[in-house]
């Protein structure tokens, strides 16, 4: 029996892996493990593990590592505690296989300590290009570190055989989250405004905003704009808060002042859940931000996607996204152009690049499949 251990840190992340971990879970030849790391277990994040544990999996490891900061500092430092842990994880579970889908540094310091036990790591959505971010210097150290690769375009696919991996291990199956969205049954809109306690109304936008981690002290300038920017348009807004990235708290900080003196058309949640996203994604006029979602999963919805600064710079986007700068007047006019007739239409035509069927299925009978014994050596592939 494979014990294939899946390692997560995020709400979002769970969100995207937990259709595969139940397939995983449901065969008879697999055993799934679970470590829980990073902002699932924190308080300030939503102690989302719970969320894990609601959908009836079992934890069987939490790797406490986020220091109550987010200063580089603290999180080079909680970056090391979560080495400590994964090694006493990885020691105690003794897993076959470990499972890292992206590019945030708790994955960074799983698949450290995966390398030096030893186990084969089977990494999700490499090969994709964030210059605006030091996640993608962590993506590709990740795919260099990892025996199977599950990308999500054939460009990014050709990227992680340019890293020198070999083409028979480096698999196009699409982006894992919409293969997702695809068994979910949403909520209803007035469903989802009862959960949520805000009435979504026919002007509202979704915004989720995160550090851009190649700048120093950009994010509460950045923010700031995006704040004034929507006053101007003068939309309802529903927030959800950033990742434990350095100067997430910052954002943090801006969003609960701005809700507190806008409750009347704002709401913030430090964690929707994957499953009330997805649903509010249905009735919102536009996604707003810097996050990976607005590129992968919301052009699936028929919205537009402001994207705003350089977070996302470098990845494949459907025709639905419109890219601006990060000051004020670039904002509001993005946003403004996203709520008119020309791009609601123009999105609800555009094609996902990112849209394949059955990937969930396919990773899965990959990891099934493989021979570990043929997993511990590396060759390194030159093109030639």
């Amino acid at each position: 029996m494979k014990k294939i251990c899946v390692i997560t840190g995020t709400r979002a992340e769970y969100g995207l892996l937990s259709k595969l971990m139940k397939r995983i879970n449901d065969c008879p030849e697999m055993q799934l493990q679970i470590i829980a790391t990073n902002m699932h277990l924190s308080p300030e994040f939503g102690l989302t593990y719970r969320e894990i544990e609601s959908d009836g999996f079992h934890i069987d490891k939490k790797v406490e590592m986020l220091l109550s900061s987010d200063t580089r500092n603290a999180t080079t430092k909680s970056l090391g505690l979560g080495i400590i842990g994964f090694a006493d994880a990885f020691e105690d579970l003794a897993p076959d296989m470990v499972v890292i889908l992206g590019d945030r540094y708790e994955m960074l310091g799983a698949a450290s300590a995966a390398l030096l036990y030893g186990i084969p790591i089977a990494h999700i959505s490499g090969g994709d290009v964030t210059e605006g971010a030091y996640d993608d210097a962590i993506r590709h150290s990740i795919s260099k570190m990892s025996h199977l690769h599950f990308t999500s375009a054939e460009e990014y696919r050709q990227r992680v055989i340019q890293l020198g991996e070999q083409p028979d291990r480096v698999f196009n199956f699409g982006a894992i989250g919409l293969d997702n969205m695809c068994q979910i049954q949403f909520l209803d809109r007035q469903s989802l405004e009862q959960s949520i306690g805000f009435e979504i109304g026919d002007d509202c936008i979704l915004v989720t905003y995160h550090p851009v981690t190649m700048e120093r002290n950009s994010a509460e300038t950045q923010f700031g704009a995006l704040l004034e920017a929507i006053d101007r348009v003068g939309c309802r807004v529903i927030f959800t808060k950033p990742n434990s990235d350095s100067d997430g708290r910052i954002i943090i900080k801006m969003i609960d002042e701005y809700v507190a003196a806008n409750g009347d058309k704002a709401a913030c949640y430090t964690s929707l859940g994957y499953m009330r996203y997805l649903s509010a994604l249905q009735f919102v006029k536009a996604a707003v931000g810097n996050s990976s979602s607005g590129i992968l999963e919301v052009p699936s919805f028929g919205i537009p996607t402001v994207n705003i600064g350089d977070r996302q710079k470098g990845r494949l986007r459907a025709d639905s996204v419109i890219d601006c700068n990060t000051d004020v007047d670039s904002i509001e006019k993005a946003i403004r152009g996203a709520l008119s007739q020309e791009w609601q239409t123009i999105a609800r035509n555009a094609v996902n690049p990112y849209e394949q069927p059955d990937t969930v299925a396919r990773i899965f009978e990959v990891l099934q499949q493989c021979d570990l014994s043929q997993m511990k050596q590396k060759r390194f592939y030159d093109i030639k």
